[in-house]
C-alpha cells in the first residue's frame, strides 16, 4: 500500500508528517523567492492534509496557494488546517488532470512552483470505513473522490475475468494474476464480494504457501491494483504532470512525490523527455531550438533518510524528482 502527504503535533493533524519535507521546500523555495512585483503561485496538485501546503505558505509570506484535492473530505479538513492564511489559500475540488482548467477558470497563467504527493493518504488508509486496506474489515470502496459512481466493489464483481487479469498485472505487478483472478469469479459465483477481509483472505489462500511466508501481506498487490483502477490514477498521471509542467514559467519548479515504480515511471521519462536536447544527432552544433526545456533537479530519485523513515515508516517507498523550466514550453 501507496502513502502520500501522509501524516504533526498533538490537535486535529496529529500523527500527519508531510513526507520529505525538508528537501521538498528547499527544492522549491529558489522557484518563489525570484518572484517580485506580485505574489507567487504555489500549486498543490495533492493537498492531502495540507501539510506541505501550510509549511510553504508559512515558508513564504507573500505566497499564493492553488490546492487541489479529489477528496471532499481532505478538502474539508485542510481548508479547516490553512483557514489561519485566509485570502492566500484558494482551495479546488478537482482530480489532478484538471490543473489545466482549474488554472484557466481561476485565470491564472502560470504556476511557479508544483508539488504532487501521489498515493494514498494516511487519512483514506487509516479510516476502515474507505475501504483502502487490507488490514480492517470494511466496504470494497477505494474512492478516493466519494462522489465518483465506480468503486473496488464493482470492479471485482463485474469486470470480465480476462480484465481483472490484466489490472493485476499491471497496476499491481501481481505474477498470480491468474490464480487471484480465478478464485474471485469462483468467489462471486456464489455471493458478491463485498468486504475487504473477505478479498484479502481469499488473495491469501489463492497465492502458493511458500509466497506468503515472505514480502508482507499477499493482497497488497491486488489492493494496490484495485484502488489505481478506481481511482484511474496512472491515466490521470500521464495527462496531469505535463499539464502541470507547462504552467511553468522560466525558473519554475516541480517536485513529485511518488510511492510506486509505476507513478515513479511515468516521471521520469516525462522529466527526462523535457530534459533532453532534441536536436538531430546529424547536426554538428545544438539548435537553440531544441535545445532542453527542463533541467533536472535531482539525480535519480531521491530516497528519504534514514531518520525519516524509522520515524515515519510510510515514507519507506518515496522517491523524489523535481525539476526547473529553463525554456519556455511550446
Amino acid at each position: 500500500m501507496t502513502v502520500g502527504d501522509h501524516t504533526e503535533h498533538a490537535g486535529p493533524h496529529a500523527g500527519h508528517v508531510p513526507v520529505m519535507l525538508d528537501r521538498v521546500l528547499e527544492l522549491l523555495a529558489p522557484a518563489v523567492s525570484r518572484v517580485t512585483g506580485r505574489a507567487p503561485v504555489y500549486l498543490d496538485g495533492t493537498l492531502g492534509m495540507g501539510g506541505h501546503a501550510e509549511a510553504m505558505l508559512t515558508a513564504h509570506p507573500g505566497l499564493h496557494l492553488i490546492g487541489l484535492d479529489r477528496d471532499t473530505t481532505a478538502l474539508e479538513r485542510s481548508g479547516r488546517r490553512l483557514a489561519p492564511f485566509g485570502d492566500r489559500v484558494t482551495l479546488v475540488h478537482a482530480v489532478y488532470h484538471e490543473v489545466g482548467e482549474v488554472l484557466a477558470r481561476l485565470g491564472v497563467a502560470h504556476v511557479d512552483a508544483a508539488l504532487f504527493d501521489l498515493g494514498v493518504s494516511s487519512p483514506q488508509l487509516d479510516e476502515a470505513d474507505r475501504g483502502f486496506a487490507y488490514s480492517y474489515d470494511a466496504p470494497l470502496d477505494m474512492r478516493m473522490d466519494r462522489t465518483q459512481r465506480l468503486t473496488a466493489a464493482e470492479v471485482v464483481n463485474g469486470y470480465p475475468p480476462a480484465e481483472l487479469v490484466r489490472i493485476l498485472r499491471e497496476y499491481g505487478e501481481e505474477r498470480f494474476a491468474q490464480r487471484i483472478t480465478a478464485a474471485i469469479v469462483r468467489e462471486r459465483e456464489r455471493a458478491p464480494l463485498d468486504s475487504t477481509r473477505r478479498l484479502a483472505e481469499l488473495v491469501r489462500t489463492a497465492i502458493p504457501a511458500a509466497t506468503r511466508r515472505t514480502g508482507g501481506n499477499p493482497a497488497k498487490r491486488t489492493f494496490q491494483a484495485l484502488r489505481i483502477e478506481v481511482n484511474g490514477e496512472l491515466d490521470s498521471w500521464r495527462r496531469a504532470l505535463p499539464a502541470a509542467l507547462r504552467a511553468l514559467p522560466v525558473g519554475g519548479r516541480l517536485a513529485v512525490l511518488s510511492y510506486h515504480s509505476l507513478e515513479d515511471r511515468i516521471t521520469k521519462q516525462v522529466l527526462a523527455a523535457d530534459a533532453a536536447d532534441r536536436t538531430p544527432p546529424d547536426l554538428p552544433v545544438p539548435l537553440p531550438e531544441h535545445a532542453p526545456r527542463l533541467r533536472l533537479l535531482t539525480r535519480g530519485a531521491e530516497l528519504p533518510d534514514e531518520d525519516e523513515t524509522a520515524t515515519n515508516p510510510r515514507a519507506g517507498s518515496v522517491r523524489l524528482r523535481a525539476a526547473e523550466r529553463v525554456r519556455e514550453a511550446l
